[in-house]
């Protein structure tokens, strides 16, 4: 009886898991309308009394997100009043919808990652995951990747689509 080979272990290839720099992130998200006069008019003295009243301890250790889901004409200072308020609870304060955030956030963890390391390498961009990530963050990805590795390819070891193949020189 023949031993089984793992030639996917075997390989070269190297896979970049996107779904791990989502990893531990609690997203948590704040509308502004839920504080304005019928959900449309910012009454400012109203407005900070609110915010003052508003348990900002609940987003301790969180990324937050502030948006207005309505179409009240929101001053750039209440955005910035929220900030206020926000930074000495959450890890981070951000603008827009909880997908904006998520992509946001993405962007921050690859420019810090050494991709460097990926130099001449066959990487493989894993395609599925428990989490839905967005296109943009694996063209971000992508953008970080080219200019290093040898072979890019999407997908799994064991069917993935080729995206990029450096020229011989």
């Amino acid at each position: 009886m023949s031993e089984i080979v793992n030639k996917v272990k075997q390989s070269k290839l190297e896979t970049v898991d996107l779904e791990k720099f989502a990893e531990g992130i609690t997203i948590a998200e704040f509308d502004l309308k839920d504080y304005l006069f019928k959900e449309m008019i910012l009454k400012e003295k109203e407005f900070r009394e609110k915010l003052k009243e508003h348990d900002w301890s609940q987003y301790d250790g969180k990324f937050l997100t502030v948006q207005c889901s309505t179409d009240a004409i929101i001053p750039k200072w209440a955005y910035m009043l929220v900030v206020q308020h926000a930074q000495d609870h959450a890890q981070n304060v951000l603008f827009g919808s909880r997908e904006d955030a998520l992509r946001q956030i993405f962007r921050e963890k690859l420019d810090l990652v050494d991709w460097t390391k990926y130099e001449d390498r066959f990487v493989l961009l894993k395609g599925c995951s428990k989490m839905d990530v967005p296109p943009d963050v694996y063209m971000y990805a992508t953008k970080k990747l080219l200019p290093h590795v040898r072979k890019l390819m999407y997908g799994e070891a064991c069917s993935n689509v080729p995206v990029y193949n450096r020229p011989r020189k």
